[in-house]
């Protein structure tokens, strides 16, 4: 719950930045001199790229949660192995274990979007976020879209 409320109060702070931003941009245009007009077109594309970063990222979290849910209701979510430290990190070695599973059941059912979602589980214990990424985004896929 705290991830989700710090999420949400920093993407309001980006949508004001982008307010603010586009405000700038807008004062810019309308001084009307070629420069003025060039910067003020370059400013604003700033916030309509932050923004397409921002609804994209809702969505994928927004979908992953849903695949959470769904994979709780049937009782598949990854059950917690890991051994941790003394300060509560994960052990590295442990992750890498893991992982092994994991990965081996992806290889056994390459299009189960369960198997996908479990991976990508392993990965971000591991540390590897941008394949935990792709690895949830090929969950989603395969769920959105289960090739028969």
């Amino acid at each position: 719950m705290r991830a989700k409320i710090t999420y949400f109060v920093l993407a309001a702070v980006l949508v004001v930045y982008f307010v603010l931003v586009g405000s700038r941009g807008v004062l810019l245009i309308e001084q009307g001199t070629p420069v003025t007009v060039a910067f003020g077109v370059s400013v604003l594309v700033l916030p309509f790229i932050g923004a397409w970063f921002l609804w994209q990222t809702t969505r994928f979290a927004r979908n992953a949660d849903r695949l959470a849910r769904e994979l709780e209701a049937e009782g598949g979510l990854p059950v917690d192995e890991l051994v941790r430290t003394p300060g509560g990190r994960i052990d590295r070695a442990s992750a890498d274990a893991v992982f092994a599973k994991r990965r081996a059941e992806t290889e056994e059912a390459p299009d189960d979007w369960r198997s996908w979602f479990r991976l990508a589980v392993a990965y971000h214990d591991a540390r590897d976020t941008p394949r935990a990424r792709k690895a949830m985004q090929r969950a989603i896929a395969l769920h959105a879209n289960p090739r028969r």
